[in-house]
């Protein structure tokens, strides 16, 4: 438990200090997190709500702040290059977001045109519309996607790892509120990226 703990703490400060250097990203991350809390909440109400919720508003906004507003150039701060954190970045990077998301927008399409390619993922009782079977479906690709990287991260590196990550990923909406409450006010002095003084001096 200990070991999963200091590898969860990594994570969570490397995918900060690399990922996460625009105030606009930060702040749609912050926005994401909050929605992301109200989407765990309806998972005990309504599902349907509860997954549009989490891609339509949360997915959104947080990949929105990566793909158009975080910086792509060499990173001062940590001295290295956007290639080189994309290699070694821990969950999704750029490219497998686009894999990701690109399954993520066929479902609606595949649930009103051709529905018998995404029944076979959607309980019969949500199969009445095609919101309500898309809402089901991206439910069923979030928890895919979930395990399939943690297996991944199993073989790469191990389960540890894996595990933590998914634990990172499930708890991410509370950090993130913690750590990114701030940046709108950022934003309103004009202040676009963190300057992330605090990198330099911070131990594991």
């Amino acid at each position: 438990m200990k070991q999963l703990m200091q590898t969860l703490q990594v994570q969570r400060w490397d995918d900060h200090r690399y990922y996460h250097h625009s105030r606009i990203n930060q702040t749609l991350h912050l926005i994401s997190a909050i929605s992301f809390l109200v989407a765990y909440v309806f998972l005990f109400i309504d599902p349907v709500v509860s997954a549009l919720v989490a891609w339509l508003i949360s997915m959104s906004t947080r990949q929105i702040g990566h793909f158009f507003f975080e910086p792509k150039g060499f990173d001062e701060v940590n001295q290295a290059t956007h290639e080189y954190k994309e290699e070694i970045k821990v969950g999704y990077n750029l490219n497998r977001k686009i894999v990701l998301l690109s399954i993520c927008a066929a479902i609606p399409v595949l649930a009103y045109w051709m529905p018998q390619y995404v029944a076979w993922a959607v309980p019969e009782a949500y199969e009445d519309t095609p919101i309500r079977m898309t809402a089901i479906a991206w439910l069923f690709l979030g928890v895919a996607g979930l395990v399939f990287r943690v297996l991944q991260l199993w073989k790469q590196e191990s389960l540890t790892a894996g595990l933590a990550w998914a634990f990172k990923i499930i708890t991410d909406p509370f950090h993130d509120i913690k750590l990114y409450h701030k940046s709108p006010l950022h934003l309103l002095r004009g202040e676009w990226i963190d300057t992330m003084d605090h990198v330099g001096t911070h131990q594991h």
